[in-house]
């Protein structure tokens, strides 16, 4: 059985003891907004693997002497930046199959002086049907 990482099944206690934290430690990133995980029917919160390594996380800058403000700040933009990466991601996407679909469209000048689409492949008429769309003006000399 595969447990995604956001599954949220770790009890306080647990989490407290995965992420080498105190239990009331926890209690407060979660009313500071730093971390906040799952709540289970009975209110009792519940950690995914996702919430302990940010908690990780928040005890590493906590350590190299990042106030809590800034430890909620970095972590707001670090999502904000995933958010964007994503987005760039799906953006890039649909830019790739509109290219495709207008790489598939063609189009020539009519007979009548009309805008026809072509298939992939296929030819406008030969030269002695085409119309002259713009012809240079020769000035005598």
């Amino acid at each position: 059985m595969d447990v995604s990482a956001d599954q949220p099944i770790f009890v306080i206690s647990v989490a407290a003891e995965l992420a080498d934290m105190h239990p009331q430690t926890l209690r407060q990133y979660d009313r500071l907004g730093i971390v906040s995980p799952s709540r289970a029917p009975g209110k009792s919160r519940r950690y995914s693997q996702r919430d302990i390594n940010m908690l990780r996380e928040v005890q590493r800058l906590s350590q190299e002497g990042v106030s809590l403000e800034g430890i909620k700040r970095i972590l707001e933009l670090e999502n904000q930046v995933a958010a964007l990466q994503s987005r760039i991601t799906e953006l890039t996407e649909e830019l790739g199959r509109r290219r495709q679909s207008l790489d598939a469209r063609i189009f020539a000048a009519g007979a009548a002086g009309d805008v026809v689409s072509l298939a992939r492949g296929q030819r406008p008429r030969p030269r002695s049907q085409a119309v002259v769309l713009w012809r240079p003006r020769v000035t005598g000399t």
